[in-house]
């Protein structure tokens, strides 16, 4: 089927050809042209030798939900902000997301009269994230949840519908009204500019840069960068009086060094990531004695079509229907999961088949729970397909015909009796039996999503070093930031944990002195 792959090529050990891990500097030299020399990463050059070619308060790395609301913080505090992207537009991935926000409490979940508290969203996320989580942070994201979301309403965010996420004990994803991130990314940009700055857009990090203390002061960038090219652009030094704020995200889409800490995902898996998450601010991090965790634990989303690019429109399609529709393996003609259960606990069973699975609902499913917008553009693109009866699905894809009615008969009396009795999936409040025609499908196969390892962070975003201390001048939100999620990120928590970090980050940023 298309998008495919031998399940033993999947699993085939990958050698890591090429790779050199050395000391100094992996930086690619200057362009001719470019304004000054980069410089060396010895540290001979000290920060005291640099001239400057920019001074702000705190300069933060990186567009998405943690960035930017580091810079609103940071700018409502009274501290000067430059923030740098080294995209030519900004957002990143959170712009590309489904706009999905957990919180306990909000004004969504007490109209739905959904019974929830902080405890229970403590125990799901460390459920998700199999016991490895950092509790504190765990804490700090379910305690700031629903402030989160009121931040975001403040800067005009529209959240318009409750929703589930597999390994949710209740519904608490808040989805904003276009059931996307840009939602939130607009108007934190609406925000920041409002306040008298913006993104620096094309400028990506080089390097840190140190006092003589350790003292992160600043930062060699390139502007006028352009992804895949690092000799583009030039040089410039720009000073941090205070702090710098790393929000880069994660490298999802750097397959060389998300080989190296799982060697299974190589370049036969593709990502639902924008292809500017590479990692770079992390390793870069690292150089200046910051402490990683977790960096071998990457999600991989079980929503996504081998039928389109990137995230596309099938997440949508999928996350909405489960508790409502079904999955089906088609060389069985049976379900194979817990419809409503983790990511990691889908997509391990789908590669243990190793083959393309299916998700489908009937009419009164979609229209209950999916957004017109995306029933509309997933059709079009060819990655929702409609039929009248389920014998035309079963034609389709050459699924038992029999046995496949015979296990959605099964699934819908599960539903008359709210409990499923093959794989405990949770039946949703309002799901009624798949039968009304038109009935829709999607083809569904893993891809590379999420990267829960990053920097160790204390609860104030402090980037912690090998000797367990923070590193002066240095803080991290978002993705780069790991321990928080465990093995397995628990859907829509990733916004809430960006924009509580990001939000701490530029407040305990604000507060650090200036430096001479």
């Amino acid at each position: 089927m298309t998008g495919s792959f031998e399940r033993r090529d999947f699993f085939k050990t990958m050698g890591v050809a090429g790779v050199v891990l050395a000391g100094g500097s992996m930086l690619a030299a200057c362009s001719p042209g470019t304004a000054k020399p980069s410089v060396e990463a010895s540290g001979s050059l000290l920060a005291a030798d640099i001239k400057w070619d920019e001074e702000t308060d705190i300069l933060v790395v990186g567009s998405g939900f943690a960035g930017l609301a580091a810079a609103i913080e940071a700018k409502m505090a009274g501290s000067e902000v430059v923030l740098i992207e080294k995209m030519p537009i900004y957002g990143g991935n959170s712009a590309i997301n489904g706009g999905d926000m957990a919180a306990v409490g909000t004004p969504l979940q007490v109209k739905a009269g959904v019974k929830d508290d902080l405890a229970l969203m403590e125990a799901d996320m460390l459920k998700a994230g199999k016991y490895y989580n950092h509790v504190d942070r765990v804490k700090a994201v379910a305690e700031n949840s629903a402030a989160a979301v009121e931040w975001c309403t403040s800067l005009g965010v529209e959240f318009t519908k409750l929703n589930f996420h597999g390994g949710h004990s209740v519904p608490r994803t808040n989805t904003t009204s276009n059931a996307t991130g840009a939602d939130i990314i607009k108007a934190e940009v609406a925000k920041l500019e409002e306040l008298g700055s913006g993104v620096n857009l094309n400028t990506k990090l080089a390097r840190l840069i140190e006092d003589e203390a350790g003292r992160i002061v600043g930062a060699e960038v390139r502007k006028n960068y352009k992804l895949g090219n690092e000799d583009s652009g030039t040089t410039a030094y720009i000073k941090a009086n205070k702090a710098v704020v790393l929000a880069s995200g994660g490298f999802s889409n750097d397959v060389k060094m998300r080989v190296i800490h799982e060697p299974r995902l190589t370049d036969a898996m593709t990502s639902t990531n924008h292809e500017g998450a590479t990692g770079e601010s992390l390793r870069e991090a690292l150089k200046h004695g910051a402490m990683d965790v977790h960096m071998d634990w990457i999600q991989l989303g079980p929503w996504t079509s081998p039928d389109e690019l990137g995230f596309g429109y099938t997440p949508q399609f999928c996350e909405r229907l489960v508790g409502f529709g079904l999955m089906v393996d088609p060389e069985t003609g049976k379900r194979f999961v817990k419809e409503t259960g983790d990511r990691k606990e889908r997509a391990d069973k789908m590669l243990a088949l190793g083959r393309i699975t299916l998700v489908l609902g009937d009419s009164v499913a979609c229209e209950k729970q999916v957004l017109p917008r995306i029933m509309e553009g997933g059709q079009e693109a060819g990655v929702i397909l409609k039929f009248d009866t389920l014998e035309d699905i079963a034609k389709e894809f050459a699924i038992p015909q029999d046995v496949f009615l015979a296990e959605v008969a099964r699934w819908n009396s599960f539903i008359e009796k709210k409990v499923d009795d093959d794989f405990g999936a949770l039946i949703m409040e309002g799901a009624t039996p798949t039968q009304t025609p038109p009935f829709y499908v999607a083809k569904l196969w893993p891809k590379v999503h999420h990267t829960m390892g990053g920097l160790v962070t204390n609860l104030q975003a402090q980037v912690i070093n090998q000797d367990y201390e923070p590193i002066a001048g240095l803080y991290a939100a978002g993705e780069i930031a790991g321990g928080t999620h465990g093995a397995v990120r628990l859907g829509s928590c990733a916004i809430t944990d960006c924009v509580v970090f990001g939000r701490i980050a530029g407040q305990e940023a604000a507060k650090e002195p200036t430096q001479a």
